[in-house]
Parts: structure tokens; sequence; C-alpha cells
């Protein structure tokens, strides 16, 4: 079974709407935040309350609601209400959040005293202050959990994942995850074996959709956050196997114990699978906080370079109109994130034909059908510039590998192992392997290949220091070079 069948394509598209999966790490900083907010919500309500308008709260109280929420911050990860156990058992933690609120206020009662500050403090303010901050948290973890458990079952928030085998382990791990309130954040999209002529598909307590491909196609054509290896751990070599065909694919892969593991529930597990046993054997650098991270990068760069650059965008619009006929920009498909189509933009740089080439032929050298505004804006990679919008409108990326004509994809995606892994991030306007000099025409396998190995490299080392660093790196190498034509 190598194709998905028609009613499973017809099920990927009812079932492909948009959703903002959640981890744990998340969901920890999340709730870490709404904590900060509601104490300094507290504080202030508590002054307008005891002792006036809060928009002349003097400085002490001021300093008291930072040394409160600044020390609920640590205290609260001591005392472990931060973790995913607690977030999703907000009535069991009660007592936890109670036990931290008071130590908190401790704390700064004690600092007071030391300080001999404590009579500056009216005390029905400190009073009111705690109970006010009690309940607000308390409040924010019992709406918070029905809002996410709400939200996780109309597949808004919740991980996709897929599970490769179709045996006892397969089973076991579904049984596991299909407790809702337990992990209400899992959705168990189906399973996937290489050995479909061996399975018994009337056993399975889920979908049994195909085979390794068919995962991949899957996951291309829906998301899949999460990729569970469930195989016995003896199949040593076949999970080798199978962990490196999933490698190129843009999703966590783990590997879950034997049914001996689940002997042990209090084996610490990663993330949003509780106490299930398990161990994470690719992780996905651009995951969590990572992609609100590199969102906000993209946004508010590409938004700031647009109006830098708009008197440039202009005049070379101007250059190119007048010096030869036809379209401004010139428009190709390309692959980009989780190997999808989209439409990348840039500066026409050669002489429009009437009817478009089939196969994309790489620039060369002294290229007769490069214009002469054509080749200034290629060698200066001014040609380049339009992609700002696509990095705006969310096709691409500032930094990223540099999206492929979709035939050289094809061709390369072939001949050289691992090539699809650098489309787990979106592709970029610069990248890793453009600021070590492994830009323009790519004559040779071995050109491709070191250009496909930096790009790999990047997409599994992201941070956004990376990203600055190659920011910087491209100012000074990136905007003018030989091998650009």
């Amino acid at each position: 079974m190598n194709k998905l069948s028609a009613i499973q394509e017809q099920k990927l598209t009812l079932e492909g709407g948009k959703s903002y999966p959640l981890s744990s790490k998340v969901l920890s900083g999340l709730f870490s935040f709404i904590d900060t907010l509601l104490i300094v919500a507290a504080g202030y309500s508590a002054y307008a309350l005891i002792l006036g308008s809060p928009l002349y709260i003097r400085e002490i109280y001021l300093f008291a609601i930072f040394f409160i929420f600044s020390s609920y911050f640590f205290v609260g990860r001591y005392a472990g209400i931060y973790e995913f156990s607690a977030i999703m058992a907000p009535i069991g933690v009660i007592s936890r959040i109670g036990g931290a609120c008071v130590i908190t206020f401790l704390l700064l009662l004690a600092l007071a005293f030391s300080l001999h500050i404590s009579d500056e403090f009216s005390r029905i303010w400190i009073y009111s202050f705690f109970a006010l901050c009690f309940g607000f948290i308390v409040s924010a973890r019992i709406i918070g959990y029905i809002l996410m458990i709400y939200l996780a079952r109309k597949r808004l928030i919740s991980r996709n994942i897929a599970i490769v085998g179709a045996g006892p382990q397969a089973n076991h791990l579904i049984e596991e995850l299909s407790h809702g309130q337990k992990y209400p954040l899992n959705n168990v999209v189906g399973l996937f074996d290489d050995r479909a002529s061996r399975i018994d598909t009337s056993k399975l307590k889920c979908a049994f959709l195909g085979n390794i491909e068919a995962l991949k196609q899957y996951t291309r054509k829906r998301h899949v956050d999460d990729i569970v290896v469930a195989l016995p751990w003896h199949a040593d070599e076949r999970q080798a196997e199978i962990v490196q065909q999933l490698r190129e694919l843009p999703a966590h892969v783990h590997l879950v114990s034997d049914l001996v593991g689940f002997r042990f529930p209090n084996k610490p597990s990663p993330k949003h699978f509780g106490s299930i046993p398990m161990i994470e054997v690719i992780d996905s650098p651009l995951s969590g906080w990572g992609v609100m991270l590199k969102w906000l990068e993209d946004k508010i760069l590409s938004a700031l370079l647009i109006l830098l650059f708009s008197p440039v965008f202009i005049c070379l619009a101007l250059a190119i109109r007048l010096e030869s006929r036809g379209p401004i920009l010139f428009k190709q498909k390309r692959y980009g994130y989780n190997n999808q189509e989209f439409e990348i933009f840039k500066f026409r740089s050669m002489y429009h034909g009437d009817v478009p080439e089939k196969v994309t032929k790489q620039a060369t050298r002294d290229d007769p059908r490069i214009t002469k505004v054509g080749k200034f804006i290629r060698r200066t990679s001014l040609d380049e510039l339009p992609q700002l919008f696509n990095v705006f409108l969310g096709s691409m990326s500032l930094v990223g590998p540099r999206p492929h004509a979709v035939d050289h994809n094809e061709e390369y995606s072939s001949l050289i192992e691992g090539y699809f892994g650098r489309h787990k991030v979106k592709p970029g306007i610069t990248g890793w392997a453009q600021v070590k000099g492994l830009r323009g025409e790519t004559d040779t396998l071995d050109k491709m290949e070191a250009r496909v190995k930096h790009d790999v490299y990047y997409c599994e080392n992201w941070s956004i220091l990376f990203d600055i660093q190659i920011l910087i790196m491209t100012a000074f190498v990136g905007f003018i070079n030989k091998n650009a034509y």
C-alpha cells in the first residue's frame, strides 16, 4: 500500500484545517506569563480597593508587587505547578498554588522586617493582595483548563500523532493516549507499517493508513507533530532504518518503550506524553516558542526592510520596465516548507519570452538571456528583494535554505540522500550555504551536495542567534558574490 486511498485523501481535505498545536513547554511558559499578569493585576486591584487610585501607587508598593511576581516565578517552579501534569489537574494542584503563595508572601514580610520597612505597608493591603493572588491564579487555572479541553476537542491546539507499527505495542500505546482528560492535546491520526501483508487490521485500535512512504505523503498533506515508533526494542535494525527515513520530516520522532516499560509508570517521559516511557530520537529545533520567535523575526524585520528599500523597489521597477518589455516581477513555483509548493517573487532579470520554458535552466556566466539591468541586480542580489513580500506573507523566511526550482528539486532529491531534510523549515532569502559561498550555478553534483549539507545543518541546529549570525554575515558577503550571475 504505497499511496493513500481516495477516501483517505478526502478525509485529509476535510480535516486539514488550520491548527496551532501546543507542547508542554509552551503551556508551561504560557501559564507562567498569565500568572505574572494576574499577580500584577491583584496588586493593583488591592491597592484600588484599600488605598485609592492605582494611577498614583507609591513606589514601595510597586516594589512589593515586583518582588511577589518574581519570587512566585521561582517558588512556583520549585513547587511543580507549571509541570504538564499539574496544568492538566487544576483542582489537585490548588494546595500547591496556595503553598507557593504563602511562601512568597512570607518572603516579602521577612524582607520588609529585615529592611525595617514593614510599617510602610498597609497590612490590609497585604492580606487583600494575597487573597486576590490566590483567587485569580486558581480561577485562571480552572478556566484555562476548561478552555484548553474545549479547543483540543475542536482539534485547534491538539498535536497530531502518527504511530509506526501495528502490533501489541501500538495498541497499548493507543489505549494509553485514548484517555482524553489525561492526554487532551494528543490526537492519534493513524497507524503506519511496512508489513501490511502481515497485519490483521481488525485487531487494530486505530485506522491503518499504509506504509512509511504513505506516512511521508500524509505528513506533507496534513501536518504531523509527533511520530512514535512503537516496535519491539529487539528490532533495533528495523527501528534504525525507519528513523533514518523519518529524519527528513518536520516532526519530532520518538521511540516508545517495549511492553515491559509500561510496568514502570513513574519513569519520567518527555513533554505532553505524560507518564508514557519514551525516548525522543529526532528533535525539531524550530518548535514550541521557537516558532513564535521565528515568526516575529520574519514579520518585524521584513516589514522594516520593505519600508527601508521602498525607494530601491521603485527605481528597479522603472529600470526593468524601460529596458525590456514584460512584467517587472518574475514568479516561479518552488518547493517550500514540508515540500509544499509556493510561488516565489523576484525582479525579472531576463528577457521575457512569449512561451515559458518547460525545463528550468540555471543561469550561466555571460548568459544571453540576462538583460543589462538583470546582470547588475543578479550580481548584487537585488533581484531577490521582492522575496521580502514572500516573507511577510508567510511562504518564506528571512533565513533558511534557498528554494530550488521544482524540476531541480525533483532531480536532486533522487540523487542526494537526505535531500528533503532541507524542507524541515521555511525556505529563506539567505541561508547558511549562501554565506559560506555556496550560491550561484551548481553545475556539478558535488556543489549541490555541499549546499544541501549546509542547509540540513541549519535545519537541525536552528536558533535565533544562528539566524542573527547569518543575517550579519549576509550584510558583508551575501550581496555581491562572484558566483552570482
